[in-house]
């Protein structure tokens, strides 16, 4: 889980490395076989940091305990 504002910035910066990825392989491979096999990994790690993003997003900061 993101725990602070810093880690929220590495994860959607990170979202966005994937994101752009995504749109050089959509380039790049002629077969959509292949493609829809590469890109379900890309996917699904997008999908699991933008569900940790809105978490984080959904706390106001007097709720998030970090431990310690």
């Amino acid at each position: 889980m993101i725990q602070n504002d810093q880690e929220l910035q590495i994860t959607r910066e990170r979202i966005a490395r994937f994101e752009d990825q995504l749109a050089r392989l959509r380039q790049v491979e002629t077969n959509p076989t292949n493609y829809h096999a590469s890109a379900s990994g890309f996917l699904a790690e997008i999908d699991r940091m933008q569900s940790e993003v809105r978490e984080y997003l959904s706390l106001h900061p007097a709720e998030i305990i970090v431990a310690g």
